[in-house]
């Protein structure tokens, strides 16, 4: 079983989305998709309302996931670790302790344009349409990852 988590700052907004994203277009049987923040500030919430809003525009259910901070044993868990932005990266290296720990670090939109080291900006002070456009970035990076985890 590979296992993928996703992370942002409070895992109510980007992270949450691309769980059930990347969840949507991997097999269950063969893949565990999961999210945390690098701040417990939001631990055991809902992802927000804009973003379950999203995700039911485009026939995903985020509704059950609960907000929980990234923890050392993140490392040991998971296979990959995607995060959102160049902060939650240092962060969550921050937390490692060898290279193999590192290694499994990657910003998501590394996927779409490699070695740019884009941030997904966070949508949690705009309006909805933050959210889509969020949606769609995620959305085109969990295409390509889903595709890459398939093959291997």
């Amino acid at each position: 079983m590979t296992k993928i988590l996703m992370v942002c700052l409070g895992n109510i907004c980007r992270s949450p989305l691309a769980e059930g994203i990347l969840e949507s277009k991997l097999d269950a049987s063969k893949f565990t998709v999961d999210s945390a923040g690098t701040s417990s500030h939001h631990q055991g919430s809902l992802p927000d309302p804009r973003s379950i809003e999203v995700a039911q525009k485009n026939g995903l259910d985020i509704s059950n996931q609960r907000s929980r901070p990234f923890v050392k044993k993140d490392f040991k868990t998971f296979d990959y670790i995607y995060v959102m932005d160049t902060h939650n990266y240092n962060d969550v290296l921050e937390k490692a302790d060898t290279e193999e720990e590192c290694n499994k670090v990657s910003l998501i939109l590394n996927t779409l344009y490699p070695r740019e080291n884009r941030s997904v900006p966070d949508p949690y002070y705009d309006a909805l349409e933050g959210f889509d456009k969020v949606y769609e970035m995620l959305d085109q990076s969990c295409t390509l990852i889903a595709e890459k985890l398939k093959s291997s």
